[in-house]
């Protein structure tokens, strides 16, 4: 391209690196912890400040005359996060899920009724199974549940949870352990990041799920992998459950996730 062409793309490059390393930074620094961040001098940096000021991009405090990002900046990440949508953001691991395991996946959020399967993919020869796109499953009994009464604030889950264990069969009570299996189980799930169950809701059925995680931190969706207990490895340190947690982790990257 033409040098002056080549010089403005520099120049918007570099801005942009400005903005990025002023939201790594907390989104408030000083003209030198950018400069640092970006590793070029301070008069440099304040020259591109100047003008992201211009652009309302950036603004200053006037009592620490730190820079911020300014309103257009909000304006343009609260637009991003409009966008942040766990389904579409999770449609290439469902496909991956299904793909490289040979696996049944799914995309469930929270509705009124419980956690919802909103997205699933099937494999080419699919498990027989009774969950379909709107299907809601139990807290208590299902993966997916566990992974969304795992990460609930408070005790707001609690009560459908109990009453889960109280009309549980012997044979299901049997697979959550503990004095308060309720407490235990989320305590174990968070502990190693997903819920894995076999033959718990459905005999011969067994699965593993991991929480999708938003820009603050909260569950928006959890990624479930399911298949026929004989050929499913559901064990928490399986190659299944490992590879559904990294997914899962991909797709919380995607909503914002662990970029503060």
């Amino acid at each position: 391209p033409p040098p002056a062409r080549r010089r403005r793309v520099q120049s918007a490059e570099m801005g942009m690196s400005i903005l990025k390393a002023l939201a790594r930074l907390g989104g408030a620094a000083s003209l030198t912890a950018v400069a640092q961040a970006v590793h070029e001098s301070t008069a440099k940096v304040h020259r591109y400040m100047a003008s992201l000021v211009e652009q309302g991009l950036v603004a200053q405090e006037p009592p620490s005359q730190r820079y911020i990002l300014g309103q257009e900046a909000i304006l343009i990440g609260l637009a991003a996060l409009r966008q942040c949508d766990p389904i579409r953001a999770g449609e290439p691991a469902l496909a991956r899920l299904r793909d490289e395991l040979g696996v049944t996946c799914f995309i469930a959020v929270m509705g009124n009724q419980g956690p919802t399967i909103l997205r699933i993919e099937e494999p080419a020869l699919p498990v027989v199974v009774n969950v379909r796109a709107g299907s809601v499953l139990p807290l208590l009994l299902s993966a997916t549940g566990q992974v969304f009464l795992a990460w609930s604030e408070g005790d707001r889950l609690e009560p459908q949870a109990r009453r889960e264990w109280d009309e549980a069969t012997p044979v299901q009570r049997s697979q959550l352990v503990g004095k308060d299996p309720v407490a235990a189980l989320r305590t174990r799930v968070r502990k190693l990041g997903s819920a894995s169950v076999e033959g718990l809701l459905s005999a011969g059925i067994s699965a593993v799920a991991a929480p999708v995680r938003d820009h603050a931190g909260k569950v928006a969706a959890v990624l479930t992998a399911l298949g026929a207990s004989g050929g499913f490895d559901a064990a928490p340190n399986g190659r299944i459950a490992a590879q559904v947690r990294r997914e899962a982790l991909a797709i919380s990257a995607a909503l914002g996730f662990g970029t503060d």
